[in-house]
């Protein structure tokens, strides 16, 4: 499975972005998607995840403000970032909760002070 993540970019504290990850083939099977960012110099971060029922998880530094969705008719998950703060700042990815498909290029988000 390819997953393609993409609506990131450069965007001031305070503003908001909605990424989307699109995989080349149905996920409505997959239990769980997830959406994980990468910081330089650090790991890799799961931050909300989402079950094939539509229950939603999230790491304590963006619960609140990130919302993640699926559309499983367009094999596609979501992720809405609203007051997005400096350390937001990652690479941003897409795969299941577990990590299990290839990992894409993922999609770099940028929040300036």
């Amino acid at each position: 499975v390819q997953l393609q993540a993409s609506g990131g970019g450069l965007v001031q504290a305070g503003g908001s972005l909605r990424l989307s990850c699109a995989a080349s083939r149905s996920i409505f099977n997959i239990n769980a998607m997830g959406w994980y960012r990468q910081a330089p110099g650090k790991q890799r971060e799961l931050v909300a995840t989402i079950t094939r029922g539509g229950s939603a998880g999230y790491a304590d530094s963006v619960k609140g403000r990130f919302t993640i969705s699926r559309d499983n008719t367009k094999n596609t998950v979501y992720l809405q970032m609203n007051s997005l703060k400096p350390e937001d700042t990652a690479v941003y990815y897409c795969n299941t909760a577990s990590g299990s498909f290839n990992w894409g290029q993922g999609t770099q988000v940028t929040v300036s002070s």
